[in-house]
């Protein structure tokens, strides 16, 4: 297939319009289903629509880098917020997020300890894990002794010790 305005715009535009609402139901956390996976994937087709559509529009791109100071200063001004989007914010310096150590807390520690977190009784806590796949064999036994690290289990183990009441 040749390159070609005729599609390589039309790709870029559509998914410009799915990542760009994606994204915007993500920013205000109203996001629901597969908004973020499909945002994801999305990102990836736009890195080779948008890759595409400046190899059809190479002359044009290079007229922007060359001749306009606008053209140079806008393409400059995203490259340095893209550098600076790699500093790490914070105090994890280089370690873990918080929301990762809290969640290596939680797992680590006896679900005697954790289920005062969740509002609820150690036994119904380790009910609950059970009906999950997910069995302690006391309240003293950690989710992460169970789980071995397996992350897929250890997010279930999370969503089952924090999902509300009749949820």
């Amino acid at each position: 297939m040749r390159l070609s305005r005729e599609w390589a715009t039309p790709v870029t535009i559509g998914v410009f319009a799915i990542v760009s609402v994606t994204g915007i139901l993500m920013f205000f956390h109203l996001n629901t289903g597969l908004n973020k996976v499909v945002h994801e994937w999305a990102g990836l087709v736009m890195v080779g629509g948008v890759a595409l559509h400046v190899a059809v529009n190479w002359k044009a791109f290079l007229h922007y880098l060359v001749s306009g100071l606008l053209g140079r200063s806008i393409i400059g001004l995203g490259v340095i917020v893209l550098a600076l989007s790699f500093l790490p914010l914070g105090g994890s310096r280089g370690g873990a997020s918080p929301p990762v150590l809290a969640m290596d807390a939680i797992t680590k520690a006896p679900i005697a300890t954790v289920a005062p977190l969740t509002g609820k009784p150690v036994t119904q806590v380790m009910e609950d894990l059970a009906k999950a796949g997910i069995t302690l064999a006391s309240a003293y036994a950690s989710i992460d002794s169970v789980a071995g690290g397996d992350r897929a289990k250890l997010g279930r183990a999370m969503a089952v010790l924090f999902r509300k009441n009749g949820g």
